[in-house]
């Protein structure tokens, strides 16, 4: 019963970790993210832009993802699942982000709040995606 309980607590520990991780791993892609946007915003329309700089994030983040999150190897499986979870993602991103618009949210505010709502619900596709086999 002991063992059994330490294995738990070292569970918690771990996935409390890899939310940590995460956390940075997302403010990390998320400035990449809101760079690249901010750039394209004044060459292309904002919405555009705003997926543009997704894009480039998406495929920093998949690597660091694989490597510094969930320290594991990049596969196909994972990339797979990863792509997949990210399709959600962006979708609540686009909706979010022409929501934000609709409302009069300002134009450079609107990512920061959709990245903030997006990330919680991306980090529970995530675990599921790298859970141990």
């Amino acid at each position: 019963m002991l063992k059994e309980r330490l294995k738990e607590i070292k569970n918690a520990d771990e996935g409390k970790a890899q939310f940590v991780r995460f956390v940075l791993n997302g403010c990390f892609s998320a400035a990449v993210h809101y760079a690249v946007y901010y750039a394209m915003q004044f060459l292309i329309e904002v919405n555009v832009a705003y997926a543009v700089g997704y894009v480039v994030s998406f495929l920093i983040n998949y690597y660091t993802t694989c490597r510094f999150t969930f320290r594991r190897q990049p596969t196909w499986k994972h990339f797979i699942g990863f792509s997949g979870s990210h399709g959600v993602n962006f979708i609540l991103h686009v909706v979010l982000f022409w929501c934000c618009m609709q409302l009069g949210v300002h134009r450079l505010v609107a990512p920061v709040i959709v990245m903030g709502i997006a990330m919680l619900i991306q980090f529970t596709i995530l675990r599921f995606v790298f859970k141990k086999s």
